[in-house]
């Protein structure tokens, strides 16, 4: 078989099994988005008007960087309780609660705003996950930073608890859908 269509087929290959391994199956953004936005209030108490309205915004983020929805939502839940207007003590903002002097120049705009917000929480758990090798390691840079990870064991204790943390709110909201 030529390159070309060898190539082709680990492309389909590889799509296939994405979209079969899907946590909220196949379907259109609206679909998947009606589908999470019933599991996250389920699971975690969320309002209809706030659920209704990140899923899609989730979902959309989610495709683009190749990053597991519930993933994202069970992130937000443990950031921000899905509270956009919050601000952290170390400054971190939103639903995702990303640091503006770290990511302004990765994730340009208001990071308050929820879309922004979103996209930018996703674009750096996709960066993460492709420099730490795993998504639980990605959740632990997420947490406490890379080079605090790698050099602090108080801070890899931390980022590893919340890993944790947040794959038990992935795993909730998997219950729940």
């Amino acid at each position: 078989m030529n390159h070309h269509k060898l190539k082709i087929l680990s492309i389909l290959s590889l799509t296939f099994i994405i979209s079969a391994c899907s946590s909220l199956g196949g379907g259109s953004v609206q679909k998947r988005a009606a589908k999470l936005s019933s599991g996250i209030q389920k699971a975690y108490s969320v309002s209809p008007d706030t659920a209704n309205r990140v899923s899609p915004m989730i979902v959309q983020s989610a495709d683009k960087y190749a990053v597991d929805p519930l993933l994202i939502a069970a992130t937000i839940r443990q950031e921000s309780s899905y509270r956009s207007t919050v601000t952290s003590s170390a400054g971190a903002v939103g639903l995702t609660q990303v640091i503006p002097r770290y990511w302004q120049q990765s994730c340009p705009g208001d990071l308050f705003d929820e879309n922004i917000n979103i996209n930018c929480g996703s674009y750096v758990l996709a960066k993460y996950n492709q420099s730490a090798g795993s998504w639980k390691k990605a959740l632990a840079y997420y947490n406490v930073g890379p080079t605090n990870y790698e050099t602090n064991r108080k801070m890899k204790k931390q980022g590893k608890k919340y890993a944790k943390q947040v794959k038990a709110h992935e795993k909730a909201l998997k219950s729940a859908l």
